[in-house]
Formats: structure tokens, C-alpha cells, sequence
């Protein structure tokens, strides 16, 4: 009984840690699409100054850093959580579903902001590019809101399992 409650307090504590990691990378989600989007898509090609010069925004690598961390974080709490059945299954919903919404962004969101990065500054406003822009503003909504929603499973079988442990 004590090694299987051990084995839980440790598979909780690698859940927990996953689940942390991935709100802090929701909060960089909620920074950059309250502050820089609304900015940069807000009048190209004009408005794409923010990528632009020796001092240009890119957070390419910081995106790639931070999905990677957390996705190898999820991938551990996994393992540790790999006996307990219920658990994994939940887990796993919520991987696939993480990982539809990062395939999503590879596919979607990465090249068109690229796309967007490479264009020449200029100091008129193209009205096809303005509505591509608030396009790609829009559905990046729904994205934050998927990686978040995603994360509240997460948080929520964390959750679970810590009552369920704590009563027995």
C-alpha cells in the first residue's frame, strides 16, 4: 500500500510539475496575444516594424524552447503516471489533444507569421494583408484558448488524483 501510494505521490508530483510548466507557457500565450499581436497585426505591411532591424522581435526560439520543455515534462509525467489507467488514458486524451493544436501551429500559425516577418516594411497599409493579419489574430484566440482549456484538463486530473490520494 505504501510503495503504490509512493509511486502515486510521485507520478502527482511529475503531473504537477508538467501542469505548472504548461501555465506558465499559457501566461507567455496570454502576454503575447494581449500585447504584441494586436500590435504588429494591427496595419501591415507598416506595422510589422516590431520584426524588423538589428533589435526585431522573434520568438521563434523561444517557442520552440518552451513547447519542447513542456512537452518533454508532459512526456515524463507520463511514464510516472503509465500504471495508473485512468490517469494515463486522461493523459493521453490531452496529449492527443495538445498535439492536434501544436500540428495546427506548425502547419498554420508558424509559416504565415514567418511569411509575415520576411515581408518589406513599408509605409502603406495593404487592406488584403490587414485582413489576413486579423485572420491569423483571430484564430490565435481560439488557439490560446485550446492550450488553455487543454491545460485545465490537465490541472483538473491533478487534481482529482490528489483528493482521491488524500482519502486513501
Amino acid at each position: 500500500m505504501i510503495d503504490t501510494l509512493q509511486k502515486q505521490n510521485r507520478a502527482n508530483l511529475w503531473l504537477f510539475i508538467a501542469t505548472a510548466a504548461y501555465f506558465i507557457m499559457n501566461g507567455a500565450q496570454f502576454w503575447e496575444t494581449a500585447i504584441m499581436i494586436p500590435a504588429w497585426t494591427a496595419a501591415p505591411p507598416e506595422s510589422l516594424f516590431f520584426f524588423k532591424g538589428p533589435y526585431g522581435l522573434d520568438f521563434k526560439n523561444f517557442w520552440i524552447i518552451v513547447h519542447s520543455s513542456h512537452e518533454v515534462l508532459i512526456l515524463i509525467a507520463l511514464v510516472f503516471n503509465w500504471k495508473f489507467k485512468k490517469t494515463r488514458n486522461l493523459m493521453l486524451l490531452l496529449l492527443v489533444a495538445h498535439m492536434g493544436v501544436r500540428v495546427w501551429t506548425l502547419q498554420y500559425f508558424a509559416p504565415t507569421i514567418i511569411e509575415f516577418q520576411n515581408m518589406e516594411l513599408q509605409s502603406v497599409v495593404d487592406p488584403s494583408l490587414v485582413d489576413k493579419a486579423a485572420e491569423w489574430r483571430n484564430l490565435n484566440y481560439l488557439r490560446v484558448g485550446l492550450f488553455f482549456l487543454i491545460n485545465l484538463g490537465f490541472a483538473g486530473l491533478l487534481w482529482s488524483n490528489v483528493k482521491r490520494n488524500s482519502n486513501a
